[in-house]
Formats: structure tokens, C-alpha cells, sequence
């Protein structure tokens, strides 16, 4: 049997173990919490060369701003404890999956991206996503400067999240990751934030621990009927969302026993199925064998 395992800077209750089948293989996916950096290399470390993949979860190894790449410090440390088993971070699959997921929406008319107000929680996580909503041309507000950095800047162009990446990125990355993203239990507290924008999208797009993190309260009304597009959902963030009056929620990534997983393990299952490297993996490859999967948002 394959295996996948994301060593996950989350919280416990998001932990989950599902055995399933990918084109005639038996693969058991799952991911495993811990609660530091310290932790996490040790998980890895012990994990390594006993499982097929191993992906980073609650952190990034790489952000994007356009064409650029930008290395996350803490998320690069951890990487290279594993010299034997391929170490993902998903950002394979956000390229890929996530910018066709934007586009298979609005191919099939689920949603008319270009006459609907789309609020991206943080597009240089999400850098596949971004570019496929500024293609679409429809009105756009990135909050990586609201969310991440808790600063009262939204962005209104992908052109601005590119100028702000080279200007922030090369120090952000740099910083302990807890500084700029919810790790282990705080992904349970919500903290909600910057309302106004919630109200302003009709569509609300992106990482779920920003968007879980940061959403308004019930009373407020200001989700209700709205479209979420994102991923790694628990059954507690569907009732959560049920609550707040969400309409509709898509997930880039399947439903396993009521759990999406994240993208750094379908990245796992990917490269795993390919036989290669992460470092390998070119784009055509991740859509081919997503083509062979029939993966649909």
C-alpha cells in the first residue's frame, strides 16, 4: 500500500486516516498534527523513507508572486529533513488544480467570475487561483495584505499583489511561520476580521484557515447565500458555514469519509502515481495524470 502523510502545523481535530484506491493502487492518506516546528521535523524525520510522500501542512515551502518564487524559511528547514521520501507542499497542485477549478466554473456556468465580486483570502498562497480569477477579468479583492499581515490594505488588481510580493515577500518568508498564519489550536478560534469584505464578495476564495479563521458571526448576515471555494474542510467547517447561511461550498480537492483533504496530499498521491521527484514534476505532468484521475472540483 502507498503512502501519504501530512505532517501538519494544525490543529488535532482535523487529523484523519482514509485507506482509498487511485487507478488500481491502495493508498492510505493521512495527516498527523504537531504542535511546533520542533515537532514536525521530528515527524518527518521518523517518517522518512517509511512512506511513498510527505507533505507540509499548516505551511508552505514556496509563495509566488507572478512569475517569482519565493522561499519560506521554515517550510525549506523542514524539507530537507526527508532524503529518501518526496516532500510536497502542494504548491504543484495550486498551479494546477485550483487555476482549473476556476476556470471549470466558469466553463459549466456554475459561477460567472467576470459579473461576480470575488474576495481571494491570500493570493500568493493561492497563486493559481489569483491568476485564473485576473484573467477572468471580474472584479477581485486579494487580502493578503488583510489577512496575512493584518494590514487595512486590500488589494484591487493582480498587478498590486505582484508589486507587494517583491516588496514583502523577501522579508515575510523569512519569519516564523506562526507570525503570519494560523498554526495548531488557533485554527480553531475564530477571530473574525475585516467583515467588510466578507460582505463585499459574493464569492469568498482561498485557504480555509484564513477564511474559517476570519469569518464573521452568524447574526451578521454577511455570508449568507454567499459561494465558498476553497479546501481541506472538516464536517465542524461545513456546519459552520451552514450556520453563517452559505449557500454553496466547492472544494478543489475530494471528499473522503465527510474530509477534503489539503493540496500537499494530493500532491503526494500525484507525484507517487508518477514515480517521480517533486523537482520533476512539470505542470503538463501534474494535469495528465489529473486528467487520468477524472478529478473534478
Amino acid at each position: 500500500m502507498k503512502r501519504v502523510v501530512s505532517v501538519s502545523l494544525g490543529s488535532r481535530k482535523g487529523d484523519k486516516s482514509v485507506t482509498t484506491t487511485f487507478l488500481g493502487e491502495a493508498f492510505e492518506l493521512s495527516r498527523r498534527s504537531v504542535p511546533d516546528l520542533a515537532a514536525a521535523a521530528a515527524l518527518i524525520l521518523e517518517l522518512d523513507g517509511k512512506v511513498d510522500a510527505i507533505g507540509l501542512g499548516g505551511l508552505d515551502r514556496y509563495l509566488y508572486a507572478g512569475s517569482r518564487r519565493y522561499t519560506i524559511t521554515d517550510g525549506e528547514r523542514l524539507a530537507r529533513c526527508a532524503t529518501r521520501s518526496a516532500v510536497v507542499d502542494g504548491s504543484g497542485v495550486k498551479n494546477t488544480l485550483e487555476r482549473e477549478t476556476i476556470r471549470w466554473l466558469q466553463e459549466t456556468g456554475v459561477i460567472d467570475f467576470p459579473a461576480t465580486r470575488t474576495l481571494l483570502v491570500c493570493a500568493v498562497d493561492r497563486f493559481g487561483m489569483a491568476e485564473a480569477l485576473d484573467r477572468l477579468g471580474g472584479p477581485v479583492v486579494y487580502g493578503d495584505l488583510l489577512f496575512a499581515l493584518g494590514l487595512p490594505i486590500p488589494l484591487r488588481s493582480h498587478a498590486q499583489v505582484e508589486a507587494f510580493g517583491r516588496m514583502i515577500l523577501p522579508v515575510v518568508t523569512r519569519l516564523p511561520i506562526q507570525w503570519f498564519y494560523p498554526t495548531g489550536e488557533k485554527q480553531d478560534r475564530i477571530e473574525p476580521k475585516h467583515e467588510k469584505w466578507f460582505q463585499w464578495g459574493e464569492v469568498v476564495a482561498g485557504d480555509y484557515k484564513y477564511i474559517g479563521r476570519h469569518m464573521p458571526p452568524p447574526e451578521t448576515g454577511a455570508l449568507r447565500g454567499k459561494t465558498i471555494v476553497t479546501q481541506t474542510l472538516t464536517p465542524t467547517d461545513i456546519e459552520n458555514l451552514r450556520e453563517r447561511g452559505v449557500a454553496r461550498v466547492v472544494t478543489s480537492t475530494r471528499e473522503y469519509e465527510g474530509r477534503t483533504f489539503a493540496t500537499n496530499v494530493v500532491e503526494g498521491v500525484l507525484v507517487t502515481l508518477a514515480g517521480k521527484r517533486p523537482e520533476e514534476m512539470t505542470a503538463i505532468d501534474y494535469r495528465e495524470w489529473l486528467g487520468k484521475l477524472e478529478w473534478r472540483p
